[in-house]
């Protein structure tokens, strides 16, 4: 579990990291680093980049407990011939005292779905490699710390566990989390191994756990010599489908991982399995067991579509307030496709009272986790984004979903996929949802029509200026 954020602020959360060490007194956290920038990158005509890191950590620091996971879990294991276990507790994992105090310090009472498997594996005798398969909010990082600070040995005052992470955020997520379950393991200490921190031949690293990205990690093992890989116990590749949408670090991954001792125990994670992440798990940890989630089909049996035949954004704005002004709404998630048509749609609702907040790609990531937080909470009751930011983002209380645009994928065709996790948000837990499109024009009419025959599920005119037709489709 990625630790719970005590306030809508990264840049606080991180100050208040910084607060605690002084009181534990334990882990030295190597280097401040930088502050986060602005994600504001150009054109708002263009549509955004998805960026998976700035989507992974914003996931962490929006859950603030672990999600519900009705995923079934898929045991793949090494040596099919071995008894497979699975724990309901903690206590059955025979852990050292304080690591047992330490996990329930930080809000665990009973194992994971995702840790039930893969905590027996991970803490076997002897070690055995894992790639695993995990969302955000399954408690995998808890999982993995968990099997890092079992393997230490306090007495012993060199690098012993090292996990690599994409960014310098998400390394120091992974530190906090690490730095809240060993609290009563006072001989252990933390170093990171993170951008714009420079080291000299002349410094030994006495930390027992190393937490870095890549390239400093790689100059750590090689150019500085600081750490010793034959003498790494544990290694964690976390995030590995971010780290290789990241140039140079699936490289440098691999050369890290070719310095390890045979006996090292590898541990590599990703919330994504597509064929290049497959490959490069593959590539990294030898003799694997593996854990996947076996996904449920998502399902449009339960929502109503509607498309609406608009003139112009102008009219498609008329049309919304007509929706608006018929039916109830509860919270409503609206899509557009450019950064430009958010900032304009939003502010035309805010003039007309609505309780609006808006993602795009030029807040910065805490600023994007305030918005979200707000929305969850209900102070604002409308949450207009573009795709790129909303990825990931489930808000039970959602009842409707407008698509502003069509979605179409980078060459301007249907994408199916996101047109099915848009809407799929207002159908979820036993409810009914609704999802309207707004169509102005020929091109979006056939992107909407090829939408329709790919689901097989028909998706009905509706006339916004006849109100008791709006009613209607609420009841």
């Amino acid at each position: 579990m990625t630790a719970a954020m005590a306030t809508d602020s990264w840049a606080l959360a991180v100050d208040e990291q910084e607060a605690s060490k002084s009181q534990i007194g334990k882990f030295r956290l190597m280097e401040a680093g930088d502050a986060p920038k602005s994600r504001f990158n150009g054109n708002v005509n263009e549509e955004e980049k998805e960026d998976k890191a700035v989507q992974s950590l914003l996931n962490k620091l929006i859950r603030s407990n672990l999600v519900n996971n009705t995923n079934q879990v898929e045991v793949l294991q090494r040596d099919p011939n071995s008894p497979l276990y699975s724990v309901k507790t903690f206590e059955e994992l025979r852990l050292k005292p304080q690591l047992l105090k330490g996990v329930y310090e930080i809000g665990f009472n009973r194992p994971s779905k995702i840790q039930e498997n893969a905590l027996p594996m991970m803490l076997a005798e002897p070690p055995q490699n894992l790639i695993a398969q995990s969302q955000s909010g399954t408690g995998k990082t808890a999982a993995f710390v968990l099997a890092m600070l079992s393997q230490v040995d306090s007495a012993f005052k060199w690098v012993q566990c090292l996990c690599i992470a994409p960014t310098y955020e998400l390394a120091l997520q992974t530190g906090k989390v690490i730095e809240q379950m060993g609290k009563f393991y006072s001989d252990v200490k933390l170093a990171y191994a993170v951008r714009g921190h420079r080291m000299d031949r002349s410094c030994k690293i006495k930390e027992q756990i190393v937490i870095g990205t890549p390239g400093t990690v790689l100059d750590w093992c090689t150019k500085l010599k600081l750490i010793d890989p034959k003498k790494i116990k544990v290694f964690v590749l976390d995030e590995a489908d971010v780290m290789i949408a990241t140039q140079g670090h699936q490289d440098q991954s691999i050369r890290i991982q070719r310095m390890l001792s045979k006996g090292c125990q590898m541990l590599l994670f990703s919330a994504t399995f597509e064929d290049s992440v497959w490959n490069f798990a593959k590539r990294v940890i030898p003799d694997p067991n593996i854990i996947k989630l076996r996904r449920e089909e998502e399902t449009l049996d339960n929502i109503k579509q509607y498309y609406v035949l608009c003139k112009s954004e102008e009219d498609k704005f008329d049309s919304l307030c007509n929706v608006y002004g018929a039916i109830t709404i509860a919270q409503a998630m609206i899509f557009c496709r450019t950064r430009k048509t958010a900032n304009w749609l939003a502010g035309q609702m805010s003039e007309e009272g609505h309780q609006v907040g808006l993602l795009s790609g030029e807040l910065t990531v805490e600023q994007r986790a305030a918005v979200i937080q707000r929305f969850k909470v209900g102070k604002e009751k409308v949450l207009i984004t573009t795709n790129v930011c909303a990825r990931g983002i489930d808000v039970e209380q959602v009842s409707v979903v407008i698509n502003f645009d069509p979605p179409v994928d980078k060459d301007g065709y249907p994408d199916n996929e996101t047109y099915l996790h848009r809407i799929g948000r207002t159908g979820r837990f036993g409810k009914r949802g609704l999802a309207i499109n707004m169509v102005d024009g020929q091109k979006s009419m056939e992107i909407l029509r090829k939408i329709e025959k790919h689901f097989n599920k028909k998706i009905l005119r509706l006339d916004t200026d006849d109100l008791d037709e709006i009613e209607k489709i609420a009841s």
